[in-house]
């Protein structure tokens, strides 16, 4: 992967009297993907919960959701939990960009002190990713258990929470404030290898783009970014969708600890295919992967906007 001398200088930033403005770039640019990501996704995913959380034979499949969710509670039930993701997840998709970028700086830095061309290597592009992901999984964790309990309310049961300020109370009084990270260690298998699958498809794709049409990141056209950003979506769902059925049935299992159905992620693990085999760790993966594309596309053409736009 070749890059211009202005890339090079570009990528390991100027000076430290700049370096702030250029994380707070980082940081906005996330921030406008996460809005894009939790506007356009939030019904996928919501389908997505209840497949991965419901009781065996309550729902035929993603369409099935669909029509009994408009039947019972209507269109704005796919938009449950959203005021928590979108505050969420724009943090944690901000964080997630923020820490990718700074990873890559760091290894154009040392790479250009150890005498190595500059442009990153795909194990860099990917242990970039891991990192962000590992940060990112102390804030998605919480978002998602808050998240997940309120998508998983149905009209048909007593409602349990008023919203997600009251998910923290009950998760804290039953269980402490360790019980709202309730999930923490699949979550972090999924977001550590998922991220780094994440960035390195599309920064593979980015810089091929510009290898063989000879321009800049700048100069590559929105509905290519989009392209490159829907498939680094397929990607990290099909490197670590079992993880987050893991993740999603831990944090749908009761709220008290002393009732839960499963001991630990491993328990899990073992009781989801003991019950259901190898398809149990696939359940809602239609609606996640219809759901990849148009989000991740969004997210990364929201992120590469904002940053032409921040310079």
């Amino acid at each position: 992967m070749e890059q211009s001398e202005a890339q090079i200088i570009e990528a390991v930033e100027l000076n430290d009297s700049q370096s702030w403005l250029r994380v707070a770039k980082d940081v906005g640019a996330g921030t406008c993907g996460g809005i894009a990501q939790v506007l356009v996704g939030q019904p996928f995913d919501t389908t997505k919960v209840r497949l991965q959380s419901a009781p065996p034979g309550t729902y035929a499949g993603a369409s099935d959701v669909i029509r009994q969710l408009m039947k019972t509670e209507g269109p704005l039930a796919f938009y449950k939990g959203t005021l928590t993701p979108l505050v969420g997840v724009g943090v944690c998709v901000s964080l997630q960009f923020g820490i990718f970028e700074g990873m890559k700086r760091l290894f154009t830095s040392r790479n250009l002190a150890s005498g190595q061309p500059a442009a990153l290597q795909y194990n860099q592009f990917y242990l970039s990713g891991v990192t962000a992901g590992l940060a990112n999984s102390l804030l998605a964790t919480p978002i998602e258990h808050i998240r997940i309990r309120l998508q998983t309310q149905t009209a048909a049961t007593p409602r349990q929470f008023s919203g997600p300020v009251d998910v923290i109370k009950q998760l804290v009084r039953l269980g402490g404030y360790r019980n709202i990270y309730h999930g923490f260690v699949p979550t972090c298998w999924r977001e550590a290898h998922g991220m780094g699958i994440y960035f390195l498809t599309y920064e593979y794709l980015v810089n091929r783009d510009m290898r063989n049409n000879a321009i800049t990141r700048t100069e590559i056209p929105g509905y290519r970014l989009c392209i490159y950003g829907g498939l680094a979506g397929y990607s990290v769902w099909i490197c670590s969708y079992q993880f987050d059925v893991v993740k999603s049935k831990m944090q749908a299992d009761s709220i008290d600890p002393l009732k839960r159905q499963y001991a630990g992620a491993f328990d899990c693990i073992k009781k989801t295919y003991a019950t259901f085999g190898i398809k149990g760790f696939f359940r809602g993966f239609v609606p996640t992967i219809l759901r990849a594309a148009p989000v991740n596309a969004s997210t990364f053409y929201a992120f590469e906007l904002a940053m032409r736009a921040f310079g």
